[in-house]
């Protein structure tokens, strides 16, 4: 055959002949310190994690292979030295030259990969944040005839292979050497690294030391055995304050065998915003993954911390969150469960500690009461709600009154509470977070129960009527006092009330207010605005101002001969009865709060002057 290349192998115009990417180094150092990592810490946790996975190695085909694991800081430098499975030449060019590409992939272990914490072949490039060169010496424990190898790397992308005399490594297994780099140096002091393993490698199955002093500590803590329940829950606060710096409400065990998880969930001793994302500390294998994983629980969770290990979970390319997926999502359920049947035993067996608890995270439980019918019915004698007969449960406060009114703000519930109370009427504030929900989800576990949204036109009518005769006589003031408030989108009625301390009560509600914005925007806006909001006018009816022809300053107003001085008088009650209800004003509330107190001062230094 001729040695020529025949023309059906040669690359054609079109076909130009391939390249090999080029990586810069340096630049993907750059890239994983500022953006893949958020500290150049997990340095340790990769050096950690090599290790503990050629440990791993070995043992799967030598069960009884010792499986320490050594680091030694000293002057800048570091030495990790590990009983590993360990490199021989070729797998050093393979696997430490080529990034991306890791060992955990290699053909015949990828049936295996879930016993080992890394799978995406950047681990040592992570010591290029703190080292200027790494040297890697190793022997496989998998080719006994190999000798000791030696790799070693410089950040500016090149490296160096040489095989080493048996001496220099007469055991198999694997030393990491660091160098810091310049003003990294604190990274690799002793007391760094001590601690840097200590929060890493506390849960890791393998003897782990720094020096002399031990890493590992186990078993968990939650795994201990303790002389009693009073000693476990006396450690398990110790752990929890060690960790977190706080000493927990309580304790809940995390126990899903399914999924590979164990830990605890602290409840935390203060309330929490709802929206705050809790940071929960999260083991793999052993190895501490991060400890501000956000998507472990339930949002309805908020009021604990958690600390688990797990080996179900997937972990991002940074080893610092965790991979949603739908393992993550059944975990997330699994471990809700966990909380949700602590609380249901609370309330069975416990009520002093349910007690304790809700008074101070009951937003948590009522957010979960929203989505759960059962826990709403479990938790409807324990759940505090703001009542017009005080701080009660809604199981209290259904047995008192037969129709369960509430209101969605808590400016209507300011509007009406003392009115409602004087009444008889049991009203709930809706107005707190999740409450108003859950009381129109009260006939869904309790059937029969009324509820209903407390309205203006509610409120008037458990109001007495004035004798028909006598509001006559006061048509005068009354016409006064309408005329002085009808700009301001407010009626005047006259009604008899308890209690006697209150002159006046402002009654609207939310179409109400929704009508008066819409007049306030046409009156302000162009003519082509004032059209369109114009037709969007509705036929809702407008807010009122009671007046309680049982107070004594009502009565000494409408005997007042002057329509001005009525008006003004009506005025300063219609902004007295918005301050009481604590409603935000208008610019025009304000306007006339300001008129009336003048207007008031001057009438009174006017009168003064006259009978001088």
């Amino acid at each position: 055959m001729d040695s020529q290349t025949s023309p059906a192998s040669q690359p054609s115009p079109s076909s130009p002949s391939p390249h090999t990417f080029q990586v810069d180094l340096r630049g993907l150092v750059d890239l994983l310190s500022h953006h893949l990592y958020s500290s150049p810490k997990v340095y340790l946790r990769e050096l950690l994690q090599n290790a503990v996975d050629a440990i791993t190695a070995r043992r799967a085909t030598e069960p009884d292979a010792p499986a320490r694991v050594r680091l030694y800081a000293e002057g800048g430098a570091l030495r990790v030295e590990d009983t590993g499975v360990g490199l021989t030449e070729a797998d050093v060019h393979s696997l430490l030259a080529t990034i991306g590409r890791s060992s955990k992939r290699a053909e015949g272990l990828e049936e295996t990969r879930s016993d080992f914490l890394g799978q995406f072949g950047i681990g040592l490039l992570a010591c290029f944040v703190v080292a200027e060169r790494i040297r890697v010496v190793s022997r496989s424990a998998r080719t006994p005839g190999a000798p000791p190898v030696e790799w070693t790397a410089s950040d500016d992308g090149s490296y160096t292979v040489r095989t080493l005399p048996d001496t220099e490594r007469p055991e198999p297994g694997t030393t990491v050497h660091l160098v810091a780099r310049a003003g990294a140096a604190e990274w690799l002091a002793p007391g760094r690294v001590a601690e840097l393993a200590r929060d890493f490698g506390s849960l890791l199955p393998y003897d782990v030391r720094v020096g002399d002093g031990a890493v590992t500590d186990l078993p968990a803590p939650w795994d201990r055995p303790y002389p009693g329940p009073a000693a476990r829950r006396v450690a398990l606060a110790r752990h929890c304050h060690d960790l977190f710096g706080f000493t927990p409400l309580d304790t809940i065990d995390l126990s899903v065998p399914l999924a590979g998880i164990r830990g605890v969930a602290y409840v935390l001793p203060s309330a929490v915003s709802p929206a705050r994302r809790a940071g929960h500390r999260v083991h793999l294998k052993g190895m501490l993954l991060t400890e501000r994983a956000e998507q472990l629980l339930p949002d309805w969770a908020f009021f604990v911390r958690c600390v688990i290990d797990t080996d179900s979970l997937r972990p991002t390319a940074s080893r610092e969150a965790l991979y949603e997926d739908e393992t993550l999502a059944g975990v997330r359920e699994a471990l809700g469960e966990r909380i949700r049947a602590w609380l249901t035993g609370l309330a069975a067996g416990d009520p002093e500690r349910l007690a304790a608890f809700l008074a101070v995270h009951h937003l948590g439980v009522k957010s979960l009461a929203r989505h759960d019918r059962e826990m709403l019915r479990t938790m409807l004698p324990w759940l505090p709600f703001e009542t017009t007969d005080g701080r009660l449960s809604l199981e209290e406060f259904t047995q008192r009154h037969p129709v369960v009114h509430f209101t969605r703000t808590v400016e209507e519930y300011r509007q009406v509470a003392p009115i409602a109370s004087a009444q008889g009427i049991g009203v709930i504030n809706g107005g707190y977070t999740y409450d108003s929900e859950l009381v129109q989800a009260l006939p869904s576990v309790r059937p029969g129960t009324v509820v209903a949204e407390l309205d203006a036109e509610t409120v008037t009518a458990h109001l007495d009527a004035v004798d028909p005769a006598e509001e006559l006589s006061l048509s005068g003031f009354l016409a006064a006092a309408r005329a002085r408030l009808d700009p301001l989108g407010c009626d005047v009625v006259l009604r008899a009330f308890h209690p006697l301390s209150v002159p006046a009560l402002h009654l609207d509600d939310r179409d109400a207010r929704h009508e008066q914005a819409r007049a306030d925007a046409e009156a302000q806006a162009d003519d082509l605005w004032a059209g369109i909001l114009g037709s969007l006018r509705g036929s809702a009816p407008r807010a009122r101002l009671v007046l309680n022809h049982l107070n004594p300053l009502v009565r000494r107003i409408s005997a007042l001969p002057d329509p001005e001085l009525i008006g003004t008088a009506a005025e300063s009650l219609y902004g007295q009865a918005l301050l009481m209800a604590q409603r935000p004003l208008r610019p025009a509330d304000s306007a006339l709060l300001n008129r009336a107190f003048i207007g008031l001062l001057e009438w009174a230094t006017h009168s003064e002057d006259g009978q001088a």
